[in-house]
């Protein structure tokens, strides 16, 4: 990679480590009778260690100049599919057809697309085993903290409506080149098995989270339209506390506020 041109704009810091690449392929549980999709091959690098693993591997890379160097690696390994183009403007249905299993995802992400791939993977009724992405260490701080927490928000929360997350090892900066200005770390997530997306359950999270310095109460009235009384006896209800607001709520509760606004809706309509 001596003459290769890093493009900030791409998030492109590679790992050329073998030991951690084998390390962050060994910490995803990668065995032979799986599935596994990657987003963003870079050197592919990580892509070589998963491959060594994996019975199979479908590799997205948006960088055509990366090319030659990725397809010469997909004849060195006859298990690996590389397809160059924005894995977020993949359909659906599209990627449904491309893996036509259940599959797992190993990735180390560009910064800057961490929150809609998973927001991709996660909402779109994937059958997704688990996820162990390679993020910003305070991106990932995030999407491991639990209720109550000062980082704890609309990512926290739906990640943890999806599944089991953890952070398996912090990442230094020196470890990646070029290197970035942050640490990173690798959080593996266990998706729950059967796990499917609610789009209403989405949007009340978004909600009720849209001004952290109000009450839930507040957003719910802005959110909704909810009177006042109405809005602060939803939150009685589901915290035991009008005031409180939402980064005080765990999942569970998100959970129940959602089926009790959706009662509501529906004995408002009947």
């Amino acid at each position: 990679m001596q003459d290769f041109t890093f493009k900030k704009s791409l998030g492109q810091n590679f790992i050329f480590d073998k030991n951690l690449l084998r390390a962050i392929v060994a910490d995803a549980e990668v065995e032979k009778s799986d599935t596994v999709v990657e987003i963003g091959a870079g050197a592919g690098t990580l892509t070589r260690a998963i491959a060594e693993r994996a019975g199979r591997v479908i590799s997205f890379e948006i960088d055509s100049r990366l090319k030659p160097s990725l397809m010469a690696l997909s004849c060195e390994y006859g298990n690996i599919e590389f397809i160059f183009d924005d894995i977020l403007k993949t359909l659906p249905s599209e990627l449904e057809a491309i893996t036509g299993a259940p599959f797992k995802v190993v990735a180390n992400l560009p910064y800057y697309i961490t929150t809609p791939i998973m927001f991709y993977f996660l909402e779109n009724g994937f059958a997704v085993k688990s996820m162990t992405i390679t993020v910003q260490k305070e991106v990932a701080e995030k999407i491991v903290c639990r209720k109550g927490d000062s980082e704890y928000g609309i990512l926290s929360v739906m990640t943890a409506l999806a599944g089991k997350a953890q952070i398996t090892r912090i990442i230094p900066r020196a470890c990646f080149t070029p290197s970035p200005n942050v640490d990173s770390a690798v959080v593996r997530l266990d998706v729950y098995e059967g796990y499917t997306p609610d789009k209403s359950l989405r949007t009340l999270v978004k909600r009720c989270f849209a001004s952290r310095r109000k009450t839930l109460a507040n957003n719910l009235r802005a959110g909704y339209g909810f009177t006042r009384e109405k809005a602060e006896e939803l939150a009685q209800l589901v915290s035991g506390n009008r005031l409180v607001r939402a980064q005080d709520l765990g999942k569970d509760d998100f959970i129940r506020l959602n089926e009790y606004i959706s009662g509501s809706s529906e004995s408002s309509n009947s």
